[in-house]
Order: structure tokens, then sequence, then C-alpha cells
């Protein structure tokens, strides 16, 4: 009896797993805005970050201390309870749920922040305390704090405002309107800038960003929201077009006082990464022309905005583009450039007076960011592919020496956070058939404590086969990273339909070394319906050096191409690829190409589906143009090889093109205008428009455009 009992577990456990293989999964389950969406990520510790030299954790409502990282593991810290209980001596109500935290002055300190209830809150969590809850308005938002916490500022529309920790609330901004922004990311959000205010490191001082975009023309969107349609216009400088003016500007708090720099640039030249130096009485400012050719990293006086000197000059005869600020490093003075000067991007030590010491960093590979250095200013940690152009790895240089050491040292992609002395990290990695693990690692002995290891989600489930591999570019030396995601169960004697998925634009990188090869949902759903979809990241992505990024400079598209041809010779060659049924998608810049590809190459390409494509770049923004296909004026042939509209008359397949009504980023001027001209050529693409959506379709409409993509491979493919 005790066998059949145990036959019969054995039978039911089969016919379950059997069952959940032969279930498919749908949209809903692998794209964003899916309501199974989640159920099919990869599971990994929430809330991770360093107390000082403690690893803590979140459990449910509690906070989990490891006292000895990497050795062994410690005890509740926080709990839900500890605020509530502290929130119901004030007389306010308690949280439902353990709030996110920030541990204030990295750990060094008992105290973290957190928001809740329109208030900022701090928190001593070794008294189980509430020190202090100050009020802020609804409508504030880009709180960023000082050092301490003593004060922190916000934006508020376009205004600009300092709270101090009693509460008391202090605008800077004294002419914000409609044309004027303070305390807000500036130039489009390019060269690395994503928000408006920097404190200095004693957290007396704020620097800030100010806007004035009169001079730029209101570029109208419409609100169908409505009961009636409303405009809603933006500001959009347009390339070849007035653009924006910014100043920078400081305020003392204790003064309450704001001085201006004082720059000797013209009007319309770009203020970008901007550092403070250690002792707050000068700032750093990278300064680029408005050809982005030429960049002076330029020292100013905090306290009167005089500029003090240009410490160096950086040139290109194509563009320069700074990603990220100074630092200094140790306690005399010196300070670390990022600069891809030698073709790839890597560190190079200045002293304050700008005089170049040394580089740092070499090879053929590229420093993607920097983490942080030591305090006696010998050792950096930064983030490269050293490994592999795939991969993605935490690293650490000895500047005396230049002895880089791989500190991750596991192959895949890795995401680390280094504890408040720099003796250990938290790594959460992945490879193509890993889909992840948590460790927490010595730096110097290199020894790690394994947290846990992700269970992979599509376990019971039939999958694609994924391959990563290379081919090479149209030069024939440079390899080029692919994925390849085959039909489900394909067959080597059958011949399936193809969808090339493209981006292949500046700052992307598709295919990489993560879980899956970073693939995406919907990549595997057309797999497991039978198409074969096909990714290579050619000439103009990045992390290959500057050489490889700059290869399509002023003729967008043309390079670009011809790699994606080579990608088509090489799934030609496969025995199961239907030649005579190629499709292609992409967005953005993604959309760019894919019509590119389907009016250049019409012959080859069946089916194309271009979402917020750029068609003209004329109509796009200064910033982002101007660096790669240079003033309209000034490269007319350019801009006339990578207007879509002169070649909307060779489209032969079927193209499908999508946007969203408000979309601020690629406006709908663009695929309207390939629509005029098709009318003109007599050629005949198809139109699907998403109301109320921006660049992109995101949340539960995300699902309703995977299915209308799906279908219009479906149809025509």
């Amino acid at each position: 009896m005790k066998f059949i009992k145990t036959l019969l577990i054995l039978l039911i456990s089969i016919m379950t797993s059997v069952q959940a293989q032969n279930k498919g999964l749908t949209l809903r389950d692998l794209v964003p805005g899916g309501e199974n969406y989640s159920s099919f990520q990869p599971k990994f510790t929430t809330a991770t970050a360093w107390w000082g030299d403690s690893f803590v954790y979140r459990d449910g409502d509690n906070m989990i201390g490891i006292d000895k990282p990497y050795l062994k593991d410690g005890a509740v810290i926080l709990t839900l309870d500890d605020i509530n209980n502290s929130l119901k001596e004030k007389n306010e109500k308690v949280l439902k749920g353990l709030p996110a935290f920030t541990f204030i002055n990295d750990g060094a300190n008992d105290k973290v922040r957190f928001s809740y209830n329109n208030s900022i809150y701090i928190f001593d969590y070794k008294s189980k305390s509430i020190l202090s809850s100050i009020k802020y308005n609804d409508g504030d938002n880009s709180f960023d704090f000082n050092k301490d916490c003593t004060a922190f500022s916000v934006s508020s529309g376009n205004r600009l405002f300092v709270i101090n920790s009693e509460g008391q609330r202090e605008e800077i901004s004294n002419d914000a309107g409609k044309d004027i922004v303070w305390g807000q990311s500036v130039h489009r959000n390019e060269f690395g800038i994503n928000k408006g205010t920097f404190w200095s490191p004693k957290g007396n001082l704020l620097c800030f960003y100010r806007m004035d975009e009169s001079m730029v023309g209101d570029y109208p969107l419409v609100d169908i929201s409505e009961r009636e349609a409303k405009a809603n216009p933006i500001k959009y400088p347009m390339a070849g077009m007035a653009s924006h003016q910014v100043t920078v500007g400081i305020y003392d708090l204790n003064k309450k006082t704001t001085v201006y720099i004082d720059s000797k640039g013209d009007k319309e030249h770009y203020y970008t990464n901007i550092t403070w130096t250690p002792d707050e009485k000068y700032l750093l400012i990278a300064e680029l022309n408005r050809d982005q050719n030429k960049m002076d990293l330029n020292k100013y006086d905090a306290s009167t905005g005089k500029l003090v000197k240009t410490l160096f000059t950086e040139t290109s005869k194509k563009y320069v583009e700074p990603q990220s600020p100074a630092f200094f490093v140790g306690d005399k003075g010196n300070f670390v450039w990022l600069s891809e000067r030698d073709g790839y991007n890597h560190f190079y030590l200045y002293d304050g007076e700008g005089n170049l010491k040394k580089q740092i960093t070499s090879g053929n590979w590229v420093v993607k960011n920097f983490v942080a250095s030591d305090k006696k200013g010998e050792n950096i940690f930064f983030v490269s592919n050293i490994s592999s152009p795939v991969n993605q790895d935490l690293c650490m240089t000895n500047i005396k020496t230049g002895k880089t050491t791989l500190l991750t040292k596991d192959d895949g992609y890795h995401f680390t956070k280094l504890n408040g002395s720099l003796t250990a990290f938290y790594d959460r990695y992945s490879q193509k058939d890993i889909p992840g693990v948590e460790k927490l690692t010595n730096v110097k002995s290199l020894k790690s404590k394994t947290l846990s290891t992700s269970e992979n989600p599509f376990k019971d489930y039939d999958m694609p086969e994924i391959e990563l591999g290379t081919i090479k570019a149209d030069d024939g030396t440079t390899d080029l990273y692919y994925r390849l995601t085959k039909p489900l169960n394909y067959s080597p004697d059958k011949k399936y339909p193809v969808i090339v998925y493209l981006y292949n634009g500046p700052h992307s990188q598709m295919v990489n070394n993560s879980f899956m090869t970073g693939v995406a949902g919907w990549h595997l759903y057309m797999a497991m319906k039978g198409y074969v979809v096909f990714t290579v990241d050619g000439r103009g992505t990045s992390f290959r050096g500057r050489d490889f990024e700059q290869a399509t400079f002023h003729r967008l598209g043309e390079q670009e191409g011809k790699d994606q041809m080579r990608g088509i010779e090489f799934l030609k060659l496969l025995p199961y690829v239907d030649s005579e049924r190629i499709g292609i998608h992409g967005w953005s810049f993604g959309g760019f190409m894919t019509t590119y590809m389907m009016c250049t190459y019409p012959e080859t390409f069946k089916v194309g589906v271009a979402g917020g494509p750029v068609i003209d770049w004329k109509y796009y923004e200064i910033m982002y143009g101007e660096r790669y296909m240079g003033h309209p004026e000034k490269n007319k042939e350019g801009y006339e090889f990578s207007n879509m509209l002169n070649r909307a008359k060779n489209l032969k397949g079927h193209l499908l093109m999508i946007h969203g009504d408000v979309d601020p980023v690629v406006v709908m001027q663009h695929s309207l205008s390939f629509l005029k001209k098709s009318v003109e050529v007599g050629v005949y693409p198809d139109y699907y428009i998403y109301p109320g959506h921006q660049h992109n379709v995101i949340g539960p409409d995300r699902v309703h455009l995977h299915e209308k993509i799906t279908r219009y491979f479906d149809d025509y493919l």
C-alpha cells in the first residue's frame, strides 16, 4: 500500500511538471505591465545597504544586520514596530509596512531618513525614537539632502526652496515662471546630468542650475483626457535652432545670499559635471561649446563666482562627451578625470592646478563609472568591462603603481555596493545560464559568503535556446556581439521566419552576459511562437571604445546599417532561417534604424515595426542631435543622407509605425512627416497611436503594445 501511495505521488508530480511545461507563457507573464510579470523575474534580497561596515537587508518588516560581513549573520536591528511605536508617541499615523531608508552620513552615525505622510523623518535606530519630522508641501519633488540631513532642497513647479532642520522654508528662486526653471536637470539630461542641485561637502552651500527657456519656442503637445482637449506645450530646442541658456548659482545657507558663476563661455554652451572641492571653496565645472568639440574644465571661486583658471582643455575632431564629474583623492588636492582621449574611457590624475600627473588606467576596455576612493588616496574603485565587453565588473586600481585588481572573479554581469571602509562589497550577478547570485566579498582576500542563489523562474517551462556569439563588422575585423534566440524546440531541417530586434544607437548595449543574455520577454514569446529573434550591437553602441562609438558620426544609419547587414548575412547561412521572411523591429533610435533598413534594403526586409522613430534629425533636440550630426547648416549632406523622408519612396514591405501622442523626446512630427511623404510618393505604411503615452508605452498598456506588434508580424511575416 505504501508503495502504491508513493507511486501515485510520483505520477502526480510528473503530470504536474508536464502540465507546467506544456502551459504556454503569455505576454502578461513576460512583458512589464503584465499582472504576472514579477513572478517571472529572478528573486533577490530586498533593500540591501551598508550601515557603515555592517550589511543590512529587509526580511518582511524587519531590517537584518550582518555585523561582520562575509563571516557571520547578525541580528534584527530595526522593526516596523520600532518606528510605529515612536509615531504613536507623537500621535502620528502609523506605517503599514517598513519604509525605504537612507542611512545618514553613509552609516557613520545611528540615524536613518525616510519619507512618509508628506514628512521627512529622522529616526535613531539605537534609541528607537524619531528625532525630528519636517513637513513638505504637495507638489514638492527633486529632494536633495546635504550630508548630515541638516537641510534639503526641493523643487515645486519651476521654483527652488531650501528647508532646514527646523522646517523653515526659504525660496531661492526669485523669477521662476513658465520660461525660467530653477534647480532641475538641464541640457535635456545629456552629459550625465540627472539633477539640478549639488550640495557642498560640509552642507553649507547649495549649487544649482537656473535655466532660461524664453528663447525656445513652445512646442505643442495635446492632452485629450479633458472634456475639451487642451494644449500642454513643452520647450523643445531643435537642432540648428535657439537653445536654452543656463546659469549656475551658489546659495549660502548661513548668509542667505546667492552668487552666480561668471562664465566666459557662449550663452548656449553647456555646464556639465559639477564638482565641489573638499574644502567647499571652489567648484570645478566641465564646460562644453555648442559644437561639442571643445571642453574646458574650469575652476570657480564659490564665494564670488569668478573664474580662477581653466585647469585643462580637451578637443576632438568629432565630439567630446564628458559624462562624469571630477573626484578628489587623498588630502593633497589631487583629482581624477575620466576621458576617452587614448581611445578608451580611462582615469587621469591631476593636481589642483590642472597639471597632468599620470594616466592611471589603460587598456582596450572601458571604465564605466567611478565608485569610490579610499581616504589615503591610494586606491580607486570603479565599474568596468575589463574581463569582457559583455561583462560588468568591479575593479580596484592602485593610483601609484597602476596595478588593477579584478574584484568580481565570477564571470558575468555584476552590480555591487562597497561598505563604508571599502573593505568588503555586496555583489549581485548573473550569467547567461545563471539567474542570479548574491555574495558578500572581502576586498583584500576576495573570500566570499554566498547570501542567496536565485531560482530560475522558468524552471517549469520549456524555453527557447539562446546563443551568445560574435560576428565581424562591415570593416571585416571588429567583433560584434550578437544574441540569437531560436524557436522553441526548433528543428534544423525546418525553415523559420526571423525578427531582427535592434537599437544600435549611442549609449546602448543590448547584448550582455547577464541572465539569458538580457533577452526581453517579448523575444522569448516570439521564439515560443516559432520565430528566430536576432540582435547584434553594431558600431555606434557603447562600451567598445571611442572609435567604435564615433564610427557613425555625421551620417547616422550608414555604418549601423552595414553592420546590421553583416548580421543578415550570418542569419542566411543558418539552415533553419527562411531568408524570404525577415522582419525588423526597434524603438526610438531603433525605430529610426528600422525605418532606415526597410527603406535602404527593401529587398531584404519583408515586415518592420518602428516605434517612436526619428525620421528627420533636424526635428530632434540640439544636445543629442548636434553631437552626432552636427549643425544642420554645417552638415547638410549628412542630414540629407540620414533623412528618412528621402528614402520613403523605396519602401516595399509592410511597415507599421507606432507613436505616443504626447511624446516629448521624439515628437510626433517625425512619424507624421513620414506619413505625409508616403502619400506624396505613393507608398503605404501602417500607423498606430497610443493616446496619453510619452516616448514609450508603459504600464498595463504595454501588454497591448506587444500584442499589436505580434499580430503585425503574424499577419505579414
